[in-house]
């Protein structure tokens, strides 16, 4: 019966894409052959408005399909104001999650993608007209053969991060990077219990470029109640519960508008505040899976 009714939510999820996805592309073309400022401003809204009806969507089908499942408590907040969202990140599931959860309460969510991914098909088309921030990262053994390049991937991240400047929106960073696992927490040695260590890099780039309108920021918390479930157990609704916790937090002053790229002590600020940050979500954790998650 689950996989029936996964089958069901899998349906309602691509019918949904192509009828929305088509419907965004077309107005991808205009913005991508207009090169008026004011006309992409405008067609970004609209797009943005067509994004958040998919996932309206598809959230409203997995609700009637498999009831509530998500469980969300949030604080007060405005789809005027620019938000940094940082969350732990456990399981592929956590993104529909994460967009259900956020959707129309505040500016839509936008993460960081590898600039290779902006060649996928329609998809790629679709990231670069909804201003999700492109990445290319360079490798160390890469940059020690060409010096040259050294803060260029930054430079080209601070640049897609520009563009938010026009209206409200929101960045969300899986800074841990990678999907958190017993055997990924033991190799790199992580001093949280149930979180990998962060990377403070895309963290970094935002506050450099958005410092003048990204001032708050958003500690999202994400636990599963028994065991995280894989994109198909969420679209199988192969889960207990998901439990969603939400802290806004102040950016300080001293962290924005600096170069993340060449000022050391910035990165060291950064760097430090990021542990203390993630301390205190490990603790979060800590007291879901051992108190709450009865």
């Amino acid at each position: 019966m689950k996989h029936l009714k996964g089958v069901i939510t899998s349906i309602v999820l691509v019918i949904n894409t192509v009828v929305l996805v088509s419907l965004l592309l077309f107005f991808a073309v205009f913005k991508l052959i207009l090169p008026v400022k004011k006309i992409r401003v405008g067609l970004s809204k609209i797009l943005v408005w067509i994004a958040e009806g998919w996932i309206y969507i598809n959230t409203i089908g997995h609700r009637l399909v498999h009831g509530e499942k998500v469980i969300a408590q949030l604080p007060e907040l405005f789809k005027d104001q620019w938000y940094l969202v940082i969350a732990n990140h456990c399981s592929t599931a956590d993104i529909p999650i994460i967009q259900a959860v956020f959707n129309r309460k505040i500016p839509f969510l936008k993460f960081f993608i590898k600039r290779e991914l902006i060649w996928v098909p329609f998809l790629g088309l679709a990231w670069w007209a909804l201003d999700f921030p492109f990445m290319k990262r360079y490798s160390k053994e890469f940059l020690q053969k060409n010096p040259h390049l050294k803060g260029k991937d930054m430079e080209q991240t601070k640049k897609s991060c520009g563009q938010f400047k026009t209206f409200p929106t929101s960045v969300i960073n899986f800074i841990e990077g990678t999907r958190f696992s017993i055997q990924k927490q033991q190799k790199q040695a992580s001093p949280y219990q149930y979180l990998l260590k962060p990377k403070a890099g895309g963290v970094g780039v935002v506050m450099g470029s958005m410092g003048e309108q990204m001032r708050q920021l958003l500690l999202v918390t994400v636990a599963y109640k028994k065991k995280a479930p894989t994109v198909w157990q969420y679209l199988c609704g192969d889960f207990d519960q998901a439990v969603v916790k939400c802290e806004k937090i102040v950016i300080p002053e001293t962290l924005l508008n600096k170069n993340y790229a060449t000022d050391a002590d910035f990165k060291a600020e950064l760097f430090k505040w990021s542990e203390n940050l993630w301390y205190k979500q490990d603790k979060k954790l800590q007291d879901f899976y051992e108190r709450d998650n009865i």
